[in-house]
């Protein structure tokens, strides 16, 4: 059953999708063969039942305040997902207003993931 989000989540959602750029989990291996880093901003326990292979683990939570501990400019191609590309959309959206000018958010997030049969580990 599909999770039923409240009308302002979604608005939020839909204000930072007409802002960014997104890509689907069929483009994402070939945007990590040519250098994205893929970042998981679900929360930990959901990263830790299983993630994309390589995926980096930073929290929508924290996200702006952590991108900064990592060996990441404001320049590389990054790559949000989350479980279907809500919370990633509106991560990249921060992002995106902190000066990272190469962040996509993965539509479809880590259901889409599972569904193209991509690589994962826990």
């Amino acid at each position: 059953m599909a999770k039923q989000h409240s009308p302002r989540f979604l608005a939020i959602v839909e204000a930072a999708r007409s802002e960014i750029s997104e890509c689907n989990a069929a483009e994402l291996t070939a945007l990590v063969k040519k250098g994205a880093v893929v970042i998981d901003v679900r929360e930990q326990h959901e990263f830790a039942t299983g993630h994309y292979s390589g995926a980096l683990h930073i929290g929508k939570g924290v996200i702006e305040r952590d991108i900064e501990k990592h060996d990441i400019t404001e320049s590389d191609e990054i790559i949000l997902y989350c479980g279907g590309g809500f919370r990633s959309a509106i991560a990249a959206k921060s992002l995106q207003d902190m000066g990272y000018s190469g962040v996509i958010s993965l539509w479809g997030g880590w259901r889409g993931i599972l569904a193209e049969g991509l690589e994962t580990t826990k």
